[in-house]
């Protein structure tokens, strides 16, 4: 099955459950800047407008960067495309094999040591017992974790959750590739490594979404932008096209910047 995406008048509301009394909902109300993005639904409920009439497709070989300021709905979009938010309208449709790099700690039981959570994982895909096998030494190899593989994750430092994460991630190459910035960095030591894996499985996949600051991964691995801004479309093209507009916006970070180390 050749890969897929076709995203139509998405739009999601995150409902704010503590704001619902009269006098408070007229002040939040009265207050709220921008483009009016708390709003009222038809259930008289306070939301939050977090995307609005979000459409577009990808086709094998596109490469799309999300980007725009925070807050604009570039991880909220990412994690509709990935199924955790469901839309209140509109739709989202992807064939192909999916794989979600949006969270550290996503899958990840803390109870389990590295290489228990490694192996769920394999068997989350389905993986006999050698494939499991073989993806736990490759992890355990990439990841550098020492002894840590066979301690509870709980007791991994962010630096250690991330490598472990990066890893486990990484090991496995779907058709669809989901990416949140956050993979794009490490503790010094690790960066360099995890940039070339990381740019090997970019290249395997048959589409890429990719929400992003930096200029040089658009710039480098994208052929294709969507610029959002207040949760809406400002712009989509090509990536020369919409970063010409962009730049001017914010300012980009250097590739692959300091994290937090281990």
């Amino acid at each position: 099955m050749a890969a897929r995406i076709e995203v139509e008048d998405l739009r999601i509301d995150f409902p704010l459950y503590h704001g619902q009394s009269r006098s408070l909902k007229r002040s939040i109300l009265a207050h709220a800047t921008g483009k009016r993005r708390l709003q009222e639904n038809e259930k008289h409920r306070l939301v939050v407008e977090a995307l609005r009439a979000i459409s577009f497709t990808l086709q094998p070989g596109e490469r799309l960067a999300l980007v725009g300021h925070n807050g604009a709905g570039k991880t909220t979009l990412l994690r509709a495309l990935a199924g955790v938010y469901e839309p209140v309208a509109g739709s989202v449709r992807i064939q192909g094999s999916l794989n979600a790099l949006l969270d550290p700690n996503q899958g990840m039981n803390p109870e389990l040591t590295g290489r228990e959570n490694v192996a769920l994982r394999g068997r989350y895909h389905r993986m006999n017992r050698e494939a499991v096998e073989a993806l736990q030494e490759d992890v355990r190899s990439f990841a550098e974790l020492g002894d840590f593989f066979d301690l509870p994750t709980r007791i991994y430092s962010s630096g250690m959750i991330i490598r472990l994460a990066f890893a486990m991630a990484t090991a496995i190459r779907p058709q669809v590739l989901l990416m949140d910035e956050w993979f794009l960095a490490g503790d010094a030591a690790f960066r360099e490594k995890a940039r070339e894996r990381l740019e090997t499985m970019v290249r395997g996949a048959d589409i890429l979404v990719l929400s992003t600051h930096l200029n040089d991964i658009v710039r480098s691995w994208c052929t294709r932008v969507i610029w959002l801004e207040d949760g809406r479309v400002r712009m989509d093209g090509a990536v020369d096209e919409v970063m010409e507009v962009f730049a001017g916006k914010i300012d980009t970070p250097a590739l692959f910047p300091e994290a937090v180390a281990s």
